[in-house]
């Protein structure tokens, strides 16, 4: 292949990050889509029967929501090695195909130890695939094209619950199909699409530019030159600094993050997980009645503003470079408005507020990640970073689950709606207070973190 140089490089940016755009970028988004609505299925079938059938209680059930993380945080690293060894196609192919297959078995669960014995086992089969679709993407742009293309992939995140709630109403009030109950129904709805869409991926993606054939050879080539000189820089960069992974882990740099995206994934799954359930209370709480897919609205209301915050906001962190208080503030704005939901007087302020809490916190955590790869280098960050995303998946376990059995001892959400709000407060306080450290002393705990 012919390396293409000098002006005639910069022609062929344009074209070949559009295409890369257009090809890659919407149909990992959709994989990411299937992802967040297989992991959160339950919240949805948990207030439509499958809790009264199975017998669960709050505590019970945010153990089953939480224990998916319990597999993914052990077999997340094995995972994205063997990613790395066989190829993102065959691998991320493989996880998709696999997570279909055990979300397909959650439509028979009889019993409280088999919903957890399955979604430990989905948490198993789906583990590696949100950190091997980042890899995936950012190695087919250059540095200078991620941060616009993760936030193009971030948005399936919110999108996910605009359109999958209400589907997922929809299959539940197919209640009697098959001659099952309509919250089983919903288990095998949103589980076929994930073995169709792992296979078409196999088939679909290409692991690298030089095997995409609707890329033109010097398309190939520019892109392929691109990216091999940022591998030499950072291969250079690394062999520098003498990058000692375990300095990382000690650094109080990394601490900081990793508490700082705890709070944030700690918000993230409470809403996720219990807002169904929170809005199926409004019940009791305001006299109100709501069908099953009017409740699928409902709890689709609050992603779709959030998908426009996340978008926006990225827009403005890319232009004025990401800086700490565009995690600060999003997250302040979470911790003052997820309790205060709770104090409303009908269900349209309730969910106007918790709309504010969804759109702080999905305008916060895209923005995170480039703070972390500022502060960190080498190998040290390789390590840096994997600390702080099994700090947040620990998060995914711990939010269901305390929010479940806090909720058991005190009769109301209050109480874990206002350890939700401390989480982010403590995430807020920490970026914010990164945003306002000198430069300088960042730069000497880079070279920490670094050798």
């Amino acid at each position: 292949m012919q390396a293409v140089s000098g002006k005639a490089e910069s022609a062929f940016e344009r074209p070949t990050i559009r295409k890369v755009s257009l090809r890659l970028v919407p149909f990992v988004a959709l994989m990411f889509f299937i992802n967040f609505l297989d992991r959160t299925a339950i919240s949805f079938a948990g207030p439509n029967g499958m809790a009264h059938d199975l017998g669960l209680d709050a505590a019970q059930f945010g153990f089953a929501a939480g224990v998916f993380f319990i597999g993914y945080i052990f077999l997340e690293v094995p995972s994205n090695l063997a990613l790395h060894r066989y190829g993102a196609r065959r691998w991320l192919a493989r996880i998709m195909v696999t997570w279909g297959v055990v979300a397909l078995l959650l439509a028979w669960v009889n019993s409280a130890t088999s919903l957890y014995a399955l979604r430990f086992l989905l948490g198993v089969a789906e583990a590696g695939f949100f950190p091997g679709a980042i890899l995936f993407l950012s190695n087919w742009v250059p540095q200078r094209h991620r941060s616009h293309i993760l936030a193009l992939f971030y948005l399936a995140q919110p999108l996910t619950i605009v359109i999958g709630a209400p589907f997922a109403a929809l299959l539940i009030g197919a209640h009697g199909l098959f001659g099952l109950a309509g919250w089983r129904v919903m288990f095998i709805g949103v589980a076929l699409p994930a073995i169709v869409v792992g296979v078409v991926a196999w088939f679909y993606l290409s692991d690298r530019p030089a095997q995409a054939r609707w890329l033109t050879r010097d398309e190939q080539a520019w892109l392929t030159a691109e990216l091999e000189a940022e591998a030499r820089a950072k291969e250079a960069g690394a062999v520098r600094h003498g990058a000692h992974a375990g300095a990382a882990l000690l650094s109080p740099r990394v601490w900081m993050f990793s508490l700082m995206y705890f709070g944030l994934v700690y918000g993230l799954y409470a809403l996720a997980f219990f807002l169904p359930t929170i809005i199926g209370g409004f019940e009791g709480q305001f006299g109100t009645h709501f069908n099953v897919f009017q409740k699928g609205l409902i709890t689709a209301i609050p992603y779709l503003p959030a998908a426009i915050a996340l978008f926006v906001w990225s827009r403005d962190a890319t232009r004025r470079g990401v800086r700490g208080w565009h995690v600060g503030i999003p997250a302040l704005l979470g911790a003052l408005s997820i309790p205060l939901a709770l104090y409303m007087t009908s269900p349209a302020a309730s969910i106007a507020v918790i709309t504010v809490t969804a759109c702080a916190v999905f305008a916060a955590l895209p923005c995170f990640w480039t703070l972390p790869a500022r502060s960190l280098s080498g190998a040290g960050a390789a390590a840096g970073i994997a600390l702080i995303n099994t700090v947040g998946n620990v998060a995914g376990f711990v939010a269901p689950y305390v929010t479940g059995a806090m909720h058991d001892a005190t009769g109301s959400y209050h109480a874990p709606m206002f350890v939700v709000g401390a989480l982010m407060l403590l995430s807020a306080v920490l970026a914010l207070a990164f945003a306002r450290e000198p430069r300088a002393s960042r730069g000497r705990e880079r070279a920490l973190a670094a050798n």
